[in-house]
């Protein structure tokens, strides 16, 4: 890096961050959203733009992060491989380059890690992951400030990240990038994942890229992955990618739906979350994405706030 160049943060997976930079996001997180809530203008990002690529179909994530960065004052690009040269034979490397010329910061949601990690290596600005196969970080910091809402923050809106300490997290289903970024977010943040997945579906402790297997145990059994979990969680049998695998997967999954038995064995306050969309009948039954203990819409909404401030972070570094 040249003397005095700006450091340049990426966001490629949830370890890219640290304890005490969650804790930062999660303040500003609160913020953000209670601003949004009350009408009040807050655009720290005026002039900037934001690149959204996308290599697969999105709702939530396209709409989260134009949104998001419209109300912050900043404008959007949209690319898919359709539109660009993304998907004929231009380098990663070289869209890369020229792309980072144009913008102030890059959300690229696509298959391989990899993809992502060589775009980040040639870029001039943030890169953030907004999904690939091995990770969804952006969700997870939705999830987790979902959690942190219902446990941990007071009537002043002051958040308690401490909170998630401790906490059993079960995660009901595929061995997907959503459970390698749970595992990411356990050992950082010091709570552990309840996992169960049917056999041939686990969970890789070494694509998830951790290194304390404290944070999480094994289940053969789902419903004793859920006893006493405070929050149950599940995705898609068959995640974007993994279609030709359908028939295969509904048949070796079947007894991994979340359903009454397991939400009854967990704790009386446990929350139920989905990343979405939701198949009612297969991950999960309509009585519990539905009912009390689901949080799946704030969740998603949820998605918009903490990327702001995951934006905002990137963009300005520590605020306040």
């Amino acid at each position: 890096m040249k003397p005095g160049a700006k450091l340049i943060r990426h966001y490629l997976q949830f370890k890219d961050l640290r304890a005490e930079e969650y804790a930062h996001l999660f303040e500003r997180v609160a913020i953000i959203k209670r601003r949004f809530k009350n009408y009040e203008r807050y655009q720290p990002l005026a002039d900037r733009t934001l690149a959204m690529i996308f290599e697969k179909a999105s709702t939530r994530t396209r709409v989260s992060f134009e949104a998001g960065m419209y109300q912050m004052g900043g404008s959007v690009v949209h690319l898919t491989t359709g539109d660009s040269q993304l998907g004929r034979a231009e380098p990663i490397e070289d869209s890369a380059r020229v792309i980072s010329r144009m913008v102030d910061i890059v959300m690229i949601r696509t298959f391989e890690q990899t993809k992502i990690e060589r775009f980040a290596a040639h870029s001039r600005v943030p890169v953030i992951n907004g999904l690939t196969n091995e990770f969804h970080p952006c969700q997870i910091l939705a999830d987790l400030f979902t959690f942190i809402e219902a446990h941990g923050m007071n009537r002043r809106g002051i958040v308690d990240v401490d909170c998630l300490k401790g906490r059993v997290v079960a995660w009901v289903g595929d061995g997907n990038n959503m459970a390698n970024t749970w595992l990411q977010a356990a050992e950082i943040l010091g709570f552990t994942v309840h996992v169960s997945t049917p056999s041939g579906y686990e969970v890789n402790a070494e694509v998830a890229g951790i290194t304390n297997s404290d944070c999480y145990k094994v289940f053969n059994n789902p419903v004793d992955a859920c006893r006493g979990a405070d929050l149950v969680t599940t995705d898609v049998w068959t995640s974007m990618g993994y279609e030709a695998e359908n028939d295969a997967r509904r048949k070796a999954f079947a007894d991994w739906c979340v359903d009454a038995e397991m939400m009854n064995v967990a704790k009386p306050d446990a929350l139920f979350m989905h990343c979405l969309p939701a198949h009612r009948g297969e991950e999960v039954t309509a009585e519990v994405i539905d009912g009390p203990q689901s949080v799946v819409w704030d969740e998603a909404e949820n998605r918009m706030h903490v990327q702001k401030a995951l934006m905002e972070y990137l963009l300005l570094g520590r605020i306040g």
